[in-house]
């Protein structure tokens, strides 16, 4: 027997098709019947990734007991939080202004209109703990509702109250008589390099205590603070937490890529899980760090994370996948863990064997483990990571055999932003390595959503429908056309194609008309012309990723500085000063926010006129994070005009430098404005 999800076009909401519970997918059809039964919804929310989700489903959702305690008193809704971003905001708000905590799955009782009034993460099957079992959950709230009605209206209003009000904040703050003005970009950056001095673990890198999430904007502010001040703390901070988290559990050293995070401080042990935006947002700050020091390490890394993610998270059509479960075989991590035995027999095959303890003393493995009883391969810190040829031939064998084992299951949804996200990233590591084979796959990608992640009409939308999926197909939001701009802005640079800039033009039209609030500015997270939820978020604070306005802003000033048009970098400036009151006096909360205010106040425009190889070549191989870089097809704009081909101009707000005819004079011009000197 199978629900309602059987069709769906989410691989999470597809694995609860075989629930007892009588699941709905978000929507009118559960929101209608909920008022014409006058029964509250159940709103459940995971991914498809999501190690606790799995065990939630397995604990209640399989249980015929469980699922008839629902189906008397609920209407009940399966969400994949990776495909609706909106209900998940909405409903984490909720969750934490009840708990002051969140994380999946949440489990959210709402009224039939969706406000909600109780709301919760993981129970149990049963009481333990102290936290109490679903099924007391379940018949506590179902008697609430039959018996104190009134009280649970009450508790709705208030709480829907506290979201609208969380989800605003930042219009709350911009609009107060006493709103700080827009700091400038040194002090922020000064304030935000001391907090994180202060939160900084010296041991073993990363910010605060386990678990540990990687944070690569927050390396990427130390990079740029050490290059503007000279301070050896934040340089320390940066290559502390880089060497960490690759010599850690939590890389993977066979296969390349990153775990999503790691429940101890050390980096060791990984939520096995692989995340899209980890890759995309990780190989970048690698990449940057590699070009900031020049340690062929961070370049390895980097390298390895985008071979992986363009191997193993490839999606039939076109586009890479969004994760790489945490389970193999039912087994959290059991496709990624070894024993000495394991790895013996793995290389006796390869003819290795004689290479089994230095490979077993290489990656740590041992027969005590170093969880449940088999080992994470991990390297000691400080360690190198590049492999000696034995080493590197014994990986491989090590590699192959694992293939063979049950593997983690894919979630083959291909979503716009996070495609986006991992495109920009490998359009700017092929410019910066000179790897044709890289942009190509870079072209690929893009080029697969425009093919195929929009709609006949040309709306954006946030994943792609396969074909017999049931279901409307879901309208991108902000954060969606952020990375496109961003994307596109890379693929420019990448490529001197004027086609990318006038692709980046449109989907820029686009954000502003669907997305742009009018009277503070700034980007609500969904389009005028979608559903319509308990209220119209705008997303500012960051999390695990870039909030839609840092994505946003970033983005539009790219844009503005790369086509010349003053209305994109208005835009971004004006999303700028909507975050000031944060930026001045929380920076921690935003920032992702903090590179768009450096782009606000020193953003700088290279144009490479003519066939000049020699000097494109100068102005890729550092990182100027501050800087857009034009050159290959002029287009009629500012930024054009009066270039002469066989020079190189720097310009800041299109006031130039002397034209820079040869490769040393270009490379003066751009040392002040580059973090590091690795070359």
């Amino acid at each position: 027997m199978v629900n309602r999800l059987a069709g769906a076009a989410s691989p999470y909401l597809r694995q609860h098709a075989s629930n007892p519970v009588d699941w709905y997918p978000w929507g009118a059809d559960a929101l209608e019947r909920a008022r014409a039964e006058d029964k509250p919804l159940f709103v459940s929310i995971g991914y498809a990734a999501c190690h606790w989700c799995h065990v939630m489903a397995h604990e209640s959702f399989e249980d015929a007991s469980t699922a008839a305690d629902l189906a008397r008193s609920f209407v009940s809704v399966k969400v994949d939080r990776e495909e609706r971003p909106d209900v998940d905001a909405v409903y984490m708000a909720a969750v934490q202004a009840m708990t002051g905590a969140g994380g999946w799955p949440m489990s959210v009782f709402c009224t039939p209109d969706g406000r909600p009034f109780f709301a919760g993460t993981y129970f149990p099957p049963v009481d333990r703990h102290g936290i109490p079992s679903f099924r007391r959950v379940v018949a506590s709230v179902a008697a609430a509702w039959a018996d104190r009605r009134q009280d649970v209206e009450a508790q709705a209003e208030a709480l829907a109250g506290a979201v609208a009000s969380e989800a605003l904040v930042v219009d709350r703050l911009a609009g107060a008589p006493d709103a700080p003005a827009r700091p400038s970009w040194p002090g922020v950056l000064d304030d935000l390099a001391a907090t994180l001095a202060q939160r900084f673990d010296a041991t073993w890198g990363g910010f605060g205590p386990a678990p540990k999430f990687p944070r690569p904007t927050l390396v990427e502010v130390c990079l740029r603070h050490h290059a503007r001040t000279g301070d050896p703390t934040s340089l320390a901070m940066a290559t502390r937490t880089l060497d960490a988290m690759a010599a850690g559990g939590m890389y993977d050293h066979l296969e390349g890529g990153f775990a999503r995070y790691s429940t101890d401080a050390r980096w060791l042990v990984p939520h096995f899980e692989k995340m899209l935006t980890d890759q995309a947002l990780l190989a970048r700050a690698y990449l940057h760090a590699w070009q900031a020091t020049g340690h062929a390490g961070y370049l390895q890394v980097a390298t390895e994370t985008i071979d992986a993610t363009l191997e193993t998270m490839a999606a039939p059509g076109g586009g890479l996948c969004a994760s790489l479960d945490a389970d193999a075989a039912g087994v959290e991590g059991g496709h990624a863990v070894w024993t000495p035995a394991e790895v013996e027999e793995a290389l006796r095959g390869a003819g290795l064997a004689h290479a089994a303890s230095e490979v077993c003393a290489w990656y740590a493995v041992t027969e005590a483990g170093n969880w449940e009883g088999r080992s994470i391969p991990h390297r000691p810190l400080g360690a190198a990571l590049e492999r000696p040829a034995e080493i590197e031939a014994a990986r491989l064998a090590l590699l192959a055999a694992r293939r063979r084992r049950p593997q983690p299951a894919r979630d083959d949804k291909v979503v716009t932003e996070w495609n986006a996200m991992f495109a920009a990233t490998l359009a700017e590591a092929a410019a910066a390595c000179g790897s044709a084979r890289w942009a190509d796959a870079a072209v690929d990608l893009a080029e697969a959503l425009f093919a195929a992640n929009r709609r006949p009409d040309g709306r954006w939308l946030r994943v792609r429908v396969p074909a017999g999926a049931d279901g409307a197909a879901i309208p991108a939001f902000a954060a969606d056309h952020a990375w496109l701009i961003e994307s596109c802005t890379r693929l420019a640079e990448l490529t001197g194609s004027a086609r990318w800039a006038e692709r980046g033009e449109e989907i820029a039209t686009a954000l502003l008309t669907l997305f742009w609030d009018d009277a503070r500015g700034g980007v609500f997270t969904t389009g005028s012309d979608a559903e319509h939820l308990i209220v119209r978020g705008k997303d500012v604070v960051d999390g695990a990723l870039p909030s839609a306005n840092a994505a946003a802003a970033t983005a539009l000033l790219r844009l503005g500085g790369l086509t010349g048009e003053d209305r994109w970098r208005r835009a971004g400036e004006r999303i700028v000063e909507l975050g000031a009151p944060l930026l001045a006096t929380q920076p921690m909360a935003v920032p992702d926010l903090v590179p768009a205010l450096a782009l606000a106040d020193e953003g700088v425009e290279i144009v490479v006129a003519g066939d000049r190889p020699d000097l494109l070549e100068t102005a890729r191989r550092r990182w100027l994070p501050d800087a857009v870089l034009a050159w290959g097809e002029r287009r009629p704009s500012a930024l054009w005009e009066g270039r002469e081909d066989g020079a190189a101009y720097v310009c800041r707000q299109f006031t130039c430098l002397e034209p820079a005819r040869d490769a040393a004079t270009l490379e003066r011009q751009l040392v002040p404005l580059s973090v590091g000197d690795a070359r």
